[in-house]
């Protein structure tokens, strides 16, 4: 999928983009609760496009598409269904507009969108897999082949219509200079930072302050809501235990799947690299005398690992723990006789014999090869491979459990909550029990699992909440069996919190008021040093930089925080500039022109980059006047009456 975006096929780009869209849209709704809305969805319109209607069906259909069994909080429900329905309005409106200008799709194009958008799966071996694949692909979006289609057939239209929009974007020579020449300044500047911590003296309430604070403002500190939780939890490992397959079984799965365990000719051997790709061609020979030097060790019975250790060039040979688990040792390979590689270095895997080295040469440098050993096409005899198959069968099964059981456990739980203990039994699955349960003190099999505390997180007592996978293929869901309601705390209880919140405002306050005292007292004479030294604060001197730059190794973030500076004469003090981690007061001591003759090399890479947000400038400024100009004429017509009883049906549920 991702080799797609590397194409510069314009067929490609339009899906994708459509795609994105498609995709973008179902993730904002991705933990909508799956509710019916109980709206006739075909007579209940959202929006009107140029007499093409969006209808409560469409909308309930990307909420649909994009549910996962989770849920959001009901009281954000309202932002998210309008910017969905907005969506929707933004497309058809375009795809009105390019239509009544005139762009058509042909099927020819259609068809060759359509298959840049799906899985390679649906082709094998570069042939259609036929009509039923492709419905069953787009069942688990939720859509139809005709619906697919549409929006193909929609994106594409669009996409044709603003690349003619927003064509023709011209960039000067005086744009790409200005450009390269802000990014390439630089200025040096001295300053002082300031942080909190610096005034903790003067912001420590007292204990009348925080008893003053929390009086009125005592329902702002709440002892939470806690569940009480009967936990079901399965173990894919543990219940692989009592399902080992039969020799029998294993013999069958053998002989059923004998390609699987063909091994071609292969041969084992290992090498030692030495680069000349890159380097001067002046130091080829001196490359090639250590090479040989390697081979004379090598042939004297030198450690191969150590020589490895010592003289490769190829990164992956030090690679040592993923050779390890492979069998292998460091600088260690199976070649094949059918594998796509170095011809030089191929022809030695198969010339040489077991124990036989050489120094060959290829177009990434000296290589000192030593063949281990050589096998024939072989099948791999049923003992060699017996554990594996044994092992993918019982994990299977084991996996095959697990969904089984836990689609189980979830019905049975749903139809008697009050006995979980009852389902654990009958299904072999643990029960945990969970008096109080706080995210902050995870289940000890689950561990912190922020899936798993949003599953309970608004369960009341008796329901049961989705099951949730952990790692290592582990399934866990949990039935409420009670709540201890929340509770306001006690000013003892709330105490280490209060003085907590006084402390941050008063250091805020404190910093602030103690960082425009410093810029007014060196604005005046623009005089960093005496102002410090009178605050007993520190003077600090940045490297040059440009506007791009990280200076986050002198706990300064990053150079956008001073651009004010770039644009001020040298000597101007600047500020309060606020940081994540203080308060800068900054003065620009030096500014250092860019060097232009830079800019013929970057040319090119300049201009794309502007004529790129010219265009997307472009594209905003067309689409809202394509959308202003049907809202004016009539041609989009919103019913927010239907959107609110569509989002209310939702709330009422939630």
């Amino acid at each position: 999928m991702f080799d797609l975006f590397r194409s510069r096929e314009k067929s490609v780009r339009i899906v994708l983009g459509g795609v994105l869209v498609m995709v973008a849209a179902s993730m904002l709704l991705y933990l909508v609760p799956s509710y019916n809305t109980g709206l006739s969805g075909k007579e209940a319109v959202v929006a009107e496009v140029g007499g093409d209607e969006i209808t409560v069906t469409d909308v309930r259909k990307m909420v649909e598409m994009a549910l996962k069994g989770r849920q959001l909080p009901p009281e954000i429900l309202p932002n998210y269904i309008p910017s969905i329905v907005d969506e929707m309005v933004n497309d058809r409106a375009l795809e009105y507009e390019a239509s009544k200008l005139g762009f058509q799709v042909t099927d020819q194009d259609l068809a060759a969108a359509v298959r840049e958008s799906l899985p390679p799966e649906l082709f094998p071996n570069g042939k259609f897999a036929g009509k039923e694949a492709y419905a069953m692909v787009l069942a688990q979006r939720n859509m139809t082949i005709e619906e697919f289609e549409a929006d193909i057939r929609r994106q594409v239209l669009i996409h044709r219509m603003v690349d003619v929009a927003i064509e023709g974007s011209v960039v000067s020579d005086l744009e790409i200079a200005e450009t390269f020449k802000t990014r390439n300044e630089k200025i040096k500047i001295e300053y002082v930072k300031m942080v909190s911590d610096q005034f903790q003296k003067e912001v420590e309430p007292s204990l009348e302050d925080m008893q003053r604070f929390f009086t009125p403002n005592a329902s702002q500190f709440q002892v939470p809501a806690r569940r009480s939780l009967a936990v079901l939890y399965l173990d894919p490992a543990k219940a692989a235990e009592s399902m080992k397959p039969s020799d029998s079984e294993l013999e069958a799965a053998y002989n059923q799947n004998l390609d699987k365990y063909r091994v071609g000719e292969r041969v084992k051997m290992r090498h030692i690299l030495l680069l000349t790709q890159g380097k001067p061609a002046s130091e080829e020979p001196k490359i090639k005398a250590q090479a040989d030097d390697i081979l004379r060790q090598v042939r004297g019975g030198a450690k191969f690992a150590d020589l490895v250790e010592k003289y490769t060039e190829d990164l992956a040979s030090k690679a040592k723990a993923p050779n390890r688990e492979a069998g292998l040792g460091p600088g260690e390979y199976w070649v094949e006789r059918t594998s796509e590689m170095v011809p030089e270095f191929k022809n030695a895997a198969f010339t040489l014999k077991p124990g036989q080295s050489d120094v060959i040469k290829t177009t990434y440098g000296y290589h000192v090869v030593q063949v281990l050993e050589h096998q024939d096409a072989h099948l791999k005899p049923f003992e060699e491979v017996k554990a594996d198959i044994s092992n993918q069968l019982t994990t299977q099964r084991a996996n095959a459990l697990v969904q089984t059981d836990t689609d189980q456990a979830e019905a049975a739980l749903r139809a008697n909550p009050t006995h979980p203990e009852a389902v654990a039994a009958e299904l072999h699955m643990q029960l945990i029990r969970v008096d109080d349960f706080q995210p902050a003190r995870p289940i000890p099999e689950i561990g912190p699992n922020p899936d798993f505390e949003h599953s309970v997180e608004y369960l009341k007592t008796g329901e049961v909440s989705q099951p949730v996978s952990l790692i290592g293929n582990r399934l866990a869901l949990a039935v409420a069996t009670g709540i201890t309601p929340a509770r306001q705390k006690t000013f003892e209880e709330a105490q280490a919190e209060v003085r907590a919140r006084l402390v941050v405002a008063r250091q805020t306050g404190a910093l602030q008021k103690h960082a425009q005292e410093f810029y007014d007292k060196a604005k005046v004479n623009n005089d960093l040093e005496g102002v410090a030294k009178s605050m007993g604060l520190k003077v600090e001197t940045t490297k040059e930089f440009s506007r791009s730059d990280n200076l986050t190794d002198v706990g300064l973030d990053t150079a956008a925080h001073f651009k004010d500076g770039f644009t001020l004469p040298v000597g101007s003090v600047y500020g309060p500039i606020l940081l994540t981690s203080g308060t800068v007061i900054a003065k620009v001591i030096a500014r250092v022109a860019p060097d232009m003759s830079g800019l013929p090399a970057e040319r090119a890479t300049i201009r794309d980059e502007i004529k790129t947000q010219k265009a997307k400038e472009r594209y905003e400024l067309f689409k809202a006047g394509v959308l202003s100009e049907l809202e004016r004429t009539k041609k989009i017509k919103r019913h927010k009456d239907v959107v609110d009883l569509l989002i209310a049906s939702y709330l009422s549920k939630g």
